[in-house]
């Protein structure tokens, strides 16, 4: 999530300059402009999730002040979900559009506001379609509900595929929103990894959602399922009663640390 956070952020800081200049980066219309892009500083901000690293740009005269950050201190929990839920696959243009007047409505017009939004917009869109990896060791597929708020407040299911590299470095391949969880929606997500460039996963992990293996065998049929131990566990401790769940999640847990099938 800091990966991403820097990301967000110095994509938010890019449009906002873009806006504020009239022309993106190398465009013919900045050419004797009487103003340009002129380097960029880094600045480290404390969030949520850690401390990140981010890169504010700078124009040649001095007169560009950026409002995506506050001056000083840390920023707010509110520009952390911002960023967040412009990368969700389930955010419209028009929602970015909200968030986007809701974080700089007070400082820029309206026409400078839709310019940062057009921005921001393609550069989500980008992001969820950037070319993946060719080889991942695993990959974990998860569904949770969390509230968001569309007309009103509801939860809705965030899928989640995290995958491991061979090097060991681990990746955010893709998410998404969608009101409920279905498996219709990871067959589009597990296509559309295909469709990017990944054409090799050793290992999935997932809980025991009805439908997924089977799914993921379609397109990757040399891939081996394993089903996530922490859901394994959950569905022990609803068949036992409370006093023996330490005792029955000990054994299980001793089971898996098994080196063979003969221990």
């Amino acid at each position: 999530m800091r990966t991403q956070l820097e990301e967000g952020l110095d994509q938010l800081l890019e449009s906002e300059l873009t806006a504020f200049l009239g022309y993106d980066p190398y465009a013919r219309e900045g050419w004797n402009s009487g103003n340009s892009r002129n380097g960029s500083y880094f600045r480290q901000v404390k969030t949520q999730f850690g401390p990140i690293r981010v890169q504010v740009p700078r124009d040649r005269k001095g007169e560009f002040h950026q409002h995506t950050l506050p001056a000083y201190g840390q920023h707010t929990d509110t520009l952390e979900a911002t960023v967040i839920q412009l990368y969700s696959h389930g955010v419209t243009t028009r929602e970015i559009s909200d968030l986007i007047e809701k974080m700089y409505g007070s400082y820029y017009s309206a026409g400078t506001v839709s310019n940062i939004s057009k921005q921001v917009a393609s550069q989500v869109e980008r992001y969820h379609q950037r070319q993946l990896s060719d080889k991942f060791f695993c990959v974990y597929l998860d569904a949770t509900y969390i509230p968001l708020r569309r007309d009103t407040y509801q939860r809705e299911a965030v899928y989640v595929a995290v995958g491991i590299k061979p090097n060991g470095h681990k990746e955010i391949i893709d998410y998404r929103i969608a009101p409920v969880e279905n498996i219709e929606i990871w067959g589009e997500m597990i296509s559309n990894f295909k469709e990017r460039g990944l054409e090799q996963v050793e290992l999935f992990l997932s809980d025991g959602f009805v439908g997924i293996k089977d799914m993921l065998k379609q397109y990757y049929p040399k891939s081996k399922f394993q089903r996530c131990l922490v859901h394994v566990m959950r569905n022990i401790k609803g068949k036992v009663r409370v006093s023996d769940h330490k005792e029955a999640l000990d054994d299980f847990k001793q089971v898996h640390k098994q080196s063979s099938n003969l221990a």
